[in-house]
């Protein structure tokens, strides 16, 4: 028998820059570092070159790794029987909480007026949820899981 989905969400962490910007960004890096390379391998400076083009070595690891950090999801599934929560990459899936839904308890936790955090909790442990959405949407997103999770209680009796 299959179960009942009341919701299944994906949360992916927005980035601004694209890999179309990021070319741009790099290349104009790239290219202010190569004419202060030039203005310092004039004066004699003939190490400073090889620390600028650490540098841009050192802003491609960091957004290569921001784009890594973006292709994750998180995935938050409610049923009749269970709320589970899954990270999920292009290459694995690793399910990091599932707890029956009729026991399962939306925590959210605000200061001035902001949900600044949001978890799903059961018997004392307690898994972080919706890290990626702002505010606002987190509260948005809290109140739809709460929703949901009061459904599919109704729906199993």
């Amino acid at each position: 028998m299959d179960d009942v989905i009341f919701m299944d969400a994906e949360i992916r962490p927005n980035r601004s820059l694209s890999e179309r910007g990021f070319i741009v960004l790099i290349s104009i890096i790239t290219l202010l570092n190569c004419a202060s390379a030039a203005v310092f391998l004039s004066m004699g400076a003939v190490f400073v070159p090889m620390f600028l083009g650490a540098d841009v070595l050192a802003v491609i690891v960091a957004f290569l790794a921001s784009f890594a950090a973006a292709r994750q999801i998180q995935r938050i599934r409610v049923t009749d029987r269970a709320v589970s929560i899954t990270h999920e990459t292009p290459k694995w899936s690793k399910l990091v909480w599932e707890s029956p839904t009729a026991f399962t308890r939306v925590a959210l936790t605000t200061e001035d007026d902001r949900a600044v955090d949001l978890r799903v909790a059961l018997s004392g442990k307690d898994a972080p949820v919706a890290q990626a959405l702002s505010p606002r949407e987190r509260a948005e997103f809290a109140e739809a899981l709460e929703t949901a999770i009061r459904q599919a209680r109704r729906g199993r009796v």
